[in-house]
């Protein structure tokens, strides 16, 4: 149990743990408090039976004397209590929101493969469950079964200095209690790990349902998707009820341990008060406490069941803190903070055009040299060499699952190769701080991802802090102000939960206002004009030319409009550079290229 505690408080942060320090330390002070009322019993009971049997005076001074140690008792137990509840309030919460954030930030750097061998279910449960059970149910769990400890130690010491015999009676079922708790813990060892998988099947298979709802009704798969959905929160119930089942039997026998070991502090006092051996006001405050003693235990001693739960999910969420990062730190260029600066201020790189000053763009050639990238094993891309001059726009074509998108990732470092090296203006990428390195890059999806905020916000997605007039103005190049404009909140629409209330030209436009407002010398293009209605489709490649302008562009395309114009064009077959050069030169050969167009221009002629 110690180590599941330990554990615990290493998992929060500095200052919320000497949050939960202060209120156990709070916690012995309260549990003194608590102790006292034996002690204000005592002075009423000494004063009550000194006058039935010796016949002195009930004096006032005797009931002023008791009342004042018990309003004194219960008026610093409330106020130390109250403290105690709200530090460990705002540790947990606080704790948990931080978690979160710190989750959060530590994704931003982990290599793109982990979320392929993790399912989006297990960091959903990390994020939604195991932190509500830092946040609340954890402080509780933690923070009653250390006040259940600190009081009823606290208790058998003041009965100490009652009667020593009696103490140790207390203490032998406080060591009874514990025996049979650890009976409870280890009883829900191993349905803790079932509960916690049974909790990421759950959210997993409810988010993969919510998510395919299209596919499952345009198939008709509503039945059986609903009860591969209703087995796993079956599953879940029965492994809770389960957990539940196995706890019952013990907490019951906790309880009887607590109430006979209330009885037997009883009889061994009514025994030593018959054989003269203690007083009779000794006597009724054994009596007393007897039903005080196992109180708080008891409600501890129940929740004591959920530290191995705890234990589990504080360690599924440190293992995602644990995950290595790529190497983001870098060194500090000084030319590339130039860089990211000079293209926010287009004005300042024309100016520098127009007399003849060298563009920091042309600095930002990219390149790869002998790079290969397996996954689960799986080679992806093999010993891929080659070089995109700044400004310049490269087209990568190929069969489907050649590795194309893979390059781009590795170009833009959102996996590191395995082999090989990418440089960027002439130092490998690795040597970059990835937030410098990133700054560099903008990228337009094909599957574009919208978040459940404002268009404005949408928009500004990588500059929070720019001001509306940036807003607007990207959104007119982007060709999407008109449609923005005719919504009945305009800029302040807010948009459902990825894109959902837009249309897929209209969520591509928004994604190139994204990208024009972060104005990176770098564009990727992946597929970006793909799934596009004829009527969306002018106003869309107009804002691509507006992106793309004075820009180093790579783009994924299979469209021979996009294609044919660039400045080169690699064609990418099972991870290797099948052929490269211009549209015209690859015609030539009469190979991968030629027949990718030749069947392009068919599908194009293609009539019913």
């Amino acid at each position: 149990m110690f180590e599941i505690l330990r554990n615990f408080f290493n998992f929060c942060d500095k200052e919320n743990r000497n949050k939960f320090y202060a209120s156990i330390v709070l916690g012995v002070v309260n549990s003194f408090f608590m102790a006292l009322r034996i002690a204000a019993i005592a002075v009423m009971m000494q004063g009550l039976i000194r006058t039935i049997t010796q016949g002195e005076p009930f004096t006032t001074r005797t009931i002023w004397l008791s009342f004042g140690i018990m309003v004194f008792s219960v008026t610093a137990g409330i106020i130390t209590k109250k403290t105690i509840s709200m530090w460990q309030t705002e540790g947990g919460y606080r704790t948990c929101a931080k978690k979160r954030i710190e989750i959060a930030e530590h994704l931003r750097y982990i290599p793109m493969g982990y979320f392929n061998k993790n399912s989006l279910g297990q960091i959903t449960s990390v994020t939604t469950n195991t932190m509500e059970l830092v946040g609340d149910v954890a402080t509780r769990a933690v923070m009653l079964v250390m006040q259940g400890l600190l009081d009823s130690a606290l208790i058998i010491v003041m009965i100490a200095f009652f009667d020593w015999r009696i103490a140790l009676v207390a203490l032998a079922g406080f060591l009874l209690f514990q025996f049979v708790n650890v009976f409870m813990r280890l009883s829900v060892r191993s349905v803790s790990e079932d509960k916690n998988i049974a909790d990421e099947n759950q959210i997993s298979k409810i988010l993969e349902y919510i998510q395919g709802i299209a596919e499952v009704r345009a198939y008709n798969l509503t039945g059986s998707r609903s009860r591969e959905l209703n087995d796993v929160i079956n599953q879940a119930k029965k492994v809770c009820l389960k957990m539940e089942l196995r706890c019952i039997p013990i907490a019951a026998l906790q309880s009887i341990v607590s109430k006979m070991c209330g009885v037997a502090i009883m009889l061994a006092s009514l025994f030593f008060f018959l054989q003269g051996t203690m007083t009779l006001e000794n006597c009724v405050v054994m009596l007393v406490c007897s039903f005080m003693l196992f109180t708080a235990l008891e409600a501890g001693g129940n929740y004591s069941a959920l530290l191995r739960i705890i234990d589990i999910g504080v360690k599924k969420a440190q293992a995602i803190l644990d995950v290595p990062t790529m190497d983001i730190e870098g060194e500090s260029h000084t030319d590339s903070e130039l860089l990211r600066n000079s293209f926010k201020e287009k004005e300042n790189i024309q100016n520098r055009d127009s007399v003849g000053i060298s563009n920091p763009c042309d600095n930002l050639t990219l390149s790869a040299r002998d790079i290969s990238f397996a996954y689960d094993k799986r080679k992806i891309i093999d010993g891929v060499s080659l070089t995109i001059p700044a400004r310049t726009t490269t087209a990568i074509v190929g069969p489907s699952g050649g590795g194309k998108t893979t390059l781009c990732h590795l170009l833009a470092r959102f996996w590191d190769v395995d082999s090989g090296s990418v440089t960027l203006g002439g130092k490998n990428v690795r040597d970059y701080d990835m937030d410098s390195l990133m700054s560099n890059f903008s990228f337009v999806f094909q599957n574009v991802y919208l978040f459940h905020d404002t268009i404005a916000n949408n928009i500004r997605f990588g500059e929070p802090n720019a001001p509306m007039e940036r807003v607007i103005e990207a959104a007119k190049k982007a060709c999407c102000h008109e449609f923005i404009s005719a919504l009945p909140d305009g800029y302040d629409t807010v948009i459902g939960e990825g894109g959902a209330s837009l249309s897929g030209g209209e969520k591509q436009r928004i994604s190139i206002a994204r990208a024009i407002m972060k104005d990176a010398p770098i564009i990727i293009l992946d597929e970006a004009t793909a799934n596009v209605d004829p009527e969306n489709e002018r106003d869309l490649m107009e804002a691509v030319k507006e992106l793309t302008r004075e820009k180093t562009v790579i783009m994924i395309a299979h469209r021979l409009k996009t294609v044919r114009h660039a400045d080169q064009i690699i064609v990418l077959d099972k991870g290797r550079i099948a052929e490269q050069g211009k549209h015209d030169e690859l015609m030539k050969m009469n190979g991968i290229y030629s027949r990718f167009i030749d069947s392009r221009k068919k599908a194009v002629s293609w009539k019913l």
